[in-house]
């Protein structure tokens, strides 16, 4: 506005604005008055989906309204994330990200979004530690064994993923790489179809989060040789890393975390943040987390987003080492 813009339309504008803002500022005090969206880009029956699933039921408890959990699978998980990035952003669709979204950024040529752009971190859920494991009828006894069978057979062994470009994919990649051998990748859309086909014999291994193979692993179904995290996982204190297994430097896991569209106003991202906070530290989700194998996590929207930036830096040098790539 100038100076000669008249009186009257500068109050006029004055009390639009203010209304505006009042409007905004009540219904973000009022919401939510209808049921949650929350988005899982993979199959059901993976951590991903365990992880929502433990959030929503409690959420719902404390917004008074349902978190219904929506699976949208396929392409690396990035199919959720658009859908999410394209939603209306009033609060009611959210995302269950991961840090496959981080590699899918360098690992797809073209993507329909900008996961940094097009998303608004909510907060870190939790960590979870991926496992090298094979199904039983693999003579491999640890990571030893497995290399040699691999370079005596180069690209006959199998390994399972949660889709091309996401951290199983990576990390099959890496392990390939610095192990010097040559494998099969067989990506699927989530752990839920990979473990079957794993315990069925169909793949001869994977190096999913531990979540979905626990259960398999304590009843002697999956036999797991290493965790490719640095340090050992407190759910599988007996099994070695693969930086002490002779893979030195290896160092690779998956956290999981909410989003919501770009445009959602602050007030609601400020209280998604605070519920889920409190969620994530309760004793209960805390026992929950130790039961499946994950760290609960829990910190602020600016700390995800600099996690995000960080890891969509440091994967993008590790997709192009490893000639990772997805037209």
């Amino acid at each position: 506005m100038t100076d000669s813009t008249p009186k009257f339309f500068t109050r006029r504008y004055a009390v639009a604005l203010a209304a505006v803002l009042c409007c905004t500022a009540s219904w973000a005090q009022t919401w939510p008055t209808k049921a949650i969206s929350l988005v899982v880009p993979f199959a059901p029956g993976g951590t991903t989906d365990v992880l929502a699933r433990a959030v929503g039921q409690e959420l719902s408890k404390v917004l008074g309204q349902p978190v219904i959990i929506e699976s949208k699978p396929g392409a690396g998980a990035t199919l959720g994330a658009d859908f999410v990035a394209k939603s209306k952003a009033d609060g009611y669709t959210l995302l269950m990200g991961a840090v496959h979204h981080t590699i899918a950024t360098s690992v797809y040529k073209k993507l329909p979004y900008d996961f940094q752009k097009d998303l608004a971190p909510i907060t870190t859920v939790a960590l979870v530690p991926n496992v090298l494991v094979v199904n039983p009828g693999l003579a491999a006894k640890n990571v030893k064994d497995l290399l040699v069978q691999a370079k005596a057979e180069p690209g006959k062994l199998t390994y399972g993923s949660n889709g091309a470009g996401t951290a199983q994919h990576l990390i099959g990649a890496q392990f390939e790489s610095i192990g010097a051998v040559s494998m099969l990748h067989v990506p699927y859309k989530g752990s839920g179809p990979l473990t079957t086909d794993l315990l069925g014999g169909q793949i001869n291994m994977s190096f999913d989060t531990i979540t979905p193979v626990l259960p398999h692993i304590k009843a002697g179904k999956l036999r797991p040789l290493a965790v490719t995290t640095i340090k050992r996982s407190a759910a599988l204190p007996d099994v070695p890393t693969l930086d002490e297994s002779g893979l030195k430097g290896f160092n690779l896991g998956t956290w999981f975390g909410l989003l919501a569209p770009a445009a959602t106003p602050k007030e609601v991202l400020a209280r998604l943040n605070a519920e889920v906070v409190k969620i994530i530290n309760s004793p209960d989700f805390k026992k929950r987390m130790e039961e499946i194998g994950a760290e609960p996590v829990g910190n602020t929207p600016e700390q995800m987003a600099k996690q995000i930036k960080d890891d969509t830096e440091r994967f993008a040098k590790l997709v192009k080492d490893n000639k990772v790539s997805i037209d």
